[in-house]
């Protein structure tokens, strides 16, 4: 779970941010290791504190994509990594979509940390 925790940070949460551009999911699709074999389709950057997306977990219970209960949902500002289609590794190509949105995040352990983006 604390794996899970570390890959969760990795492929979501960039703080420094509050939002991209198509070269800003170029470099950090790459930086952070969603290139790596393929090109991973679709991710989403959250631009938020990590106090902020731990608090989403304290919020009430919401049924996940696959019909278990613990997921929950927070507005946060978000860039949206989509990719271009035809692009190959190492090279994959990315349009951003920055925006305020719903997501959905599945949070699990004691105290309760985020380890699935759901949506």
């Amino acid at each position: 779970q604390d794996g899970m925790y570390q890959r969760f940070l990795r492929q979501h949460v960039d703080p420094q941010v509050t939002s991209g551009d198509d070269r800003y999911c170029n470099v950090m699709m790459q930086r952070r290791r969603m290139t790596m074999r393929q090109c991973k389709p679709f991710n989403t950057f959250i631009h938020e504190d990590i106090g902020n997306i731990l608090n989403i977990c304290n919020t009430s219970n919401i049924p996940c994509k696959n019909g278990r209960m613990n997921c929950h949902e927070g507005v946060v500002q978000v860039t949206d990594c989509r990719e271009t289609g035809g692009s190959r590794v190492p090279n994959c190509r990315y349009r951003a979509k920055s925006s305020t949105r719903r997501i959905v995040i599945a949070c699990e352990g004691n105290p309760q940390v985020p380890v699935h983006f759901d949506g």
